[in-house]
């Protein structure tokens, strides 16, 4: 088994991009604490290809980490666009993952090693291996465990800041979800679904004239390649600099709903297998292509949670550390047979303490993400670690699961989150180009 079957789609390039340092490797750090006592014999001769802000990547980074991408590509079935072409997207990928945890670590974004361990191990019980089967099968695609597991980590760094930039900042009136509504009710609008491939050419916030036609004029390269039969996943290796160039720019089967409106008006007039002329954002300029369409599918039902949680809030003369032991003296009581609502009523400072922490059946987006990823990740009678949330420290307990089909409410609701999960694509882009217009990136790649 490959690493390729071990990870959903989305999270595939970020695990196996990140994956690529071998142990020997340090990984990219302080400027000041690279010097160290010379070694003994012969040694390669490293160099440093970016600087981000006081942080370096070095070459040997650099090349382990194409050599993983490519090897990835290549298992894909892709085609690889020639090599130095190949390095300098998976710079600028390296490159804008350490502008981003750079943030995490200055403002204090973290993930405890009990998370890292509950998602490795669900990763390996969603594909029936047992922890060291796990082990085996990285290996077998050239992955030492302890790297994927720091990548791992980094990849819910990551996810945990976007959530708090951008994704919890999105706000979704009922104006724009009636809109949603009516825009399904229309054969434009929920009936169909769009697979497609994606190249954008990015503009920076404060980009000159000059810079805007040259930005374009690339645009108009990689469409004119295009147009000639040129593989779309080399050409968004080669030119893209979209998040998923290195996976061939695909976006996978996005509802009408959820495709900005300059997508959604182009790709309508194409047939199967064409691509847009380019379309201009305030991102910048963007090809897509219509690899297939098809009929919405129904409405799966929803799965809803019966949850009941202990909370507790930092207050004066207490600290995070001090309220997260104390809910984890508690989790150790109940774990040794004490009664959850029992000691939610004495300990919890919710609203729902009168009635045992009991939240009653929760449906999906009812709840803040966190708290949400904490359920979802539970076993029926599971109790969680402690979970921090804007509300303040929680542990949880799923006391049972049950489906239902969606009703007039819910429907609204999967609206409500289809308009969240567009603007949260489209403010995440224009977030991490702000962040990179405003971190100093000098790029010695090309220099000899």
């Amino acid at each position: 088994m490959t690493l390729t079957r071990l990870l959903r789609p989305a999270a595939l390039l970020a695990a196996l991009a990140a994956a690529a340092a071998l142990a020997q490797q340090p990984p990219a750090g302080r400027l000041d604490t690279r010097l160290e006592a010379a070694p003994k014999g012969p040694v390669t001769v490293d160099r440093i290809v970016a600087v981000v802000n006081d942080e370096v990547v070095t070459q040997n980074e650099l090349t382990e980490r194409t050599h993983l991408v490519a090897g990835q590509i290549k298992r894909a079935g892709g085609q690889l666009p020639p090599e130095e072409t190949l390095q300098r997207q998976v710079l600028e990928r390296m490159i804008n993952d350490l502008v981003q945890l750079q943030l995490a670590k200055e403002t204090g974004v973290k993930v405890d090693d009990a998370t890292v361990e509950k998602t490795i191990q669900r990763i390996a019980d969603d594909n029936n291996l047992s922890m060291s089967g796990f082990r085996q099968a990285l290996e077998r695609d050239g992955i030492r465990y302890a790297r994927f597991r720091e990548d791992m980590k980094n990849e819910l760094i990551l996810a945990r800041l976007r959530e708090r930039e951008v994704e919890n900042s999105v706000v979704v009136t009922d104006a724009e979800v009636d809109t949603e509504i009516a825009r399904e009710a229309k054969e434009r609008g929920g009936d169909t679904e769009y697979n497609l491939q994606h190249i954008l050419v990015l503009v920076p916030q404060q980009a000159t004239p000059d810079q805007i036609e040259n930005r374009r004029r690339r645009a108009l390269q990689a469409l004119s390649e295009l147009r000639k039969g040129a593989n779309f996943a080399e050409i968004s290796a080669t030119y893209s600099d979209a998040p998923d160039a290195l996976q061939g720019g695909n976006l996978g089967w996005r509802p009408a709903g959820r495709l900005p409106t300059i997508f959604l008006d182009a790709i309508e007039k194409l047939h199967q297998g064409e691509v847009t002329d380019i379309l201009r954002s305030p991102n910048g300029f963007h090809i897509v292509k219509l690899l297939d369409k098809r009929g919405k599918q129904k409405a799966p039902a929803i799965t809803q949670t019966h949850v009941r949680h202990i909370l507790l809030r930092v207050k004066d003369g207490t600290t995070e550390a001090e309220v997260r032991q104390r809910l984890e003296r508690l989790r150790t009581r109940v774990l040794a047979g004490e009664d959850f609502a029992a000691l939610a009523r004495v300990n919890s400072e919710d609203g729902t303490a009168s009635k045992g922490g009991d939240l009653g059946w929760i449906s999906p987006g009812e709840t803040v993400p966190e708290f949400e990823r904490a359920m979802n990740g539970l076993r029926d009678g599971e109790v969680s670690q402690p979970v921090q949330t804007q509300f303040g420290w929680h542990i949880l307990q799923v006391l049972a699961r049950r489906t239902e089909e969606p009703s007039d409410e819910k429907k609204r609701l999967a609206a409500r989150q289809t308009v969240r999960a567009r603007k949260a694509d489209e403010a995440y882009q224009d977030w991490l180009r702000q962040m990179r217009d405003r971190a100093f990136v000098e790029n010695r790649l090309d220099e000899r």
